[in-house]
């Protein structure tokens, strides 16, 4: 089966895009919209010291400030008002998704139709002001503590807290935006752009250390093919599916006998997407991102992180297991909460569909969930190899920057979304084109070949 990529490119036809004003003007929005992003990602908070503030990132990107830079366009390492990004309202999106499958009051609301949507996400809104504000405040704390604050004080907490939630609270309007009046969905272009930005300055940096011998110049074309290997596998494990031929019987309505029917329900290999390795990076930077606000400034003695930050120093053996354990228990936990087994044997049931050879009901809940695990234990070990794999070769190379697999996972994923939205624009508007030359020739005479 082709792609959508592969769909368009096949079926492209430059003249039909060119008349197709609306995806044009959804592109230029998009493409817009993301340039506001990265001029965003340079401009500087107040009240900081920028020049001691790039000293001290040198010496720290390689860790957990690496990864938060990439993901963010560079914004961390410039301090700007984009700093926090757009991980804040992912990871609060992400929680309230998980709850919602708990509590039974979010279940509800969620199942509430365009009005619960619209509560669920007046809940997304409000938790992420309130992760924006703790996360803030403790780069406020942060800055203080290695004295990068010109002026350090409540007044300087203040303002780095202010302009940094607001910084995050309007990357999630742009998102929101581009979602609604552009092509994509909006959060992941924006993550996409961050990436994005950071793949030349990572490209510049390997040749730089390859001229400088700090690594062999033997492995560079060999990373570059590990790269372009990587993005294969992605591409072809992403489209991967296991499609259950799903029958229809006879049914009657009034008069009429219609024949059976039959289609198929498609179990995506990975059903996780990227969640389990956000995820498992989230918990595994947890303890270097508390042991970055110094003691003094929260009256405990956090000792104990040392250590802690020690065992999970990125590229130990330690690390590298607590990675792949977590990635794999986050893909089956989140497959869990996204694909509800029963749920999908009941509306199969009412519908009067059945899968061959399985009885309907609870036998056909039992039998999805016994494929659905079995699946998933072949994508959870895909993800873990993509993004743990080039983690330990570039961990061993001594590249010290985080564009791994985890990067070119949620890169590869985002642009072949974006490809298929652009190709179902394109489709719409040839079918309206079709409708509207039909509409001509045959709209103004009536059946008995009359006027109308």
């Amino acid at each position: 089966m082709a792609s959508a990529a592969e769909q368009l490119f096949a079926n492209l036809n430059f003249d039909a895009f060119s008349k197709a004003t609306e995806l044009k003007k959804r592109i230029w929005f998009t493409l817009g919209a993301l340039v506001i992003y990265r001029l965003g990602t340079f401009i500087p908070i107040p009240g900081v010291d920028l020049v001691h503030y790039a000293q001290t990132f040198q010496k720290a990107q390689g860790g957990f400030l690496g990864m938060f830079n990439m993901f963010s366009g560079g914004a961390v390492e410039r301090l700007a008002i984009f700093t926090l990004g757009i991980m804040p309202y992912i990871s609060t999106s992400i929680i309230l998704q998980l709850l919602t499958s708990v509590v039974p009051a979010l279940e509800a609301i969620k199942k509430d139709g365009e009005a619960g949507r619209k509560r669920i996400n007046q809940y997304t809104r409000y938790g992420t002001v309130g992760l924006c504000t703790l996360q803030a405040y403790g780069t406020a704390l942060g800055l203080e503590s290695q004295n990068l604050a010109v002026d350090p004080g409540w007044f300087f907490r203040a303002t780095t807290v202010i302009t940094l939630v607001g910084g995050t609270m309007f990357l999630m309007w742009l998102g929101e935006q581009i979602t609604a009046r552009g092509v994509g969905n909006g959060i992941s272009l924006i993550i996409f752009a961050g990436i994005a930005a950071a793949m030349p300055s990572s490209f510049v940096g390997l040749m730089k250390l390859a001229d400088t011998a700090a690594i062999n110049r033997l492995w560079v074309p060999g990373i570059l093919v590990l790269g372009a290997l990587i993005i294969a596998v992605i591409v072809f494990f992403e489209r991967a599916q296991r499609r259950l031929l799903v029958q229809y019987p006879k049914r009657q309505q009034g008069n009429k006998m219609f024949q059976g029917d039959s289609s198929h329900l498609p179990l995506k290999l990975n059903t996780a997407g990227v969640i389990p390795p956000i995820f498992a990076s989230s918990l595994l930077l947890l303890p270097a991102s508390l042991s970055s606000i110094e003691t003094r400034n929260l009256g405990v003695g956090w000792d104990w992180l040392n250590t802690v930050n020690a065992y999970l120093a990125r590229g130990s053996v330690i690390h590298e297991l607590l990675y792949i354990a977590l990635i794999i228990f986050f893909c089956f936990f989140y497959t869990a909460v996204v694909f509800n087994t029963k749920e999908t044997a009941e509306n199969l049931k009412k519908y009067g569909g059945f899968i061959q050879g399985i009885r309907p009901g609870e036998r056909t809940a039992q039998f999805l969930d016994y494929v659905l695990s079995r699946i998933t234990v072949v994508g959870a070990i895909y993800i873990a190899a993509v993004c743990v794999l080039p983690e330990i070769l570039t961990t061993n190379v001594g590249i010290p920057i985080y564009l791994g697999g985890t990067s070119l996972l949620i890169a590869v994923s985002v642009t072949m979304d974006t490809i298929a939205q652009i190709q179902s624009h394109l489709l719409a508007h040839q079918y309206e084109g079709l409708i509207k030359k039909s509409k001509l020739r045959g709209g103004g005479v009536s059946p008995i070949g009359r006027r109308r």
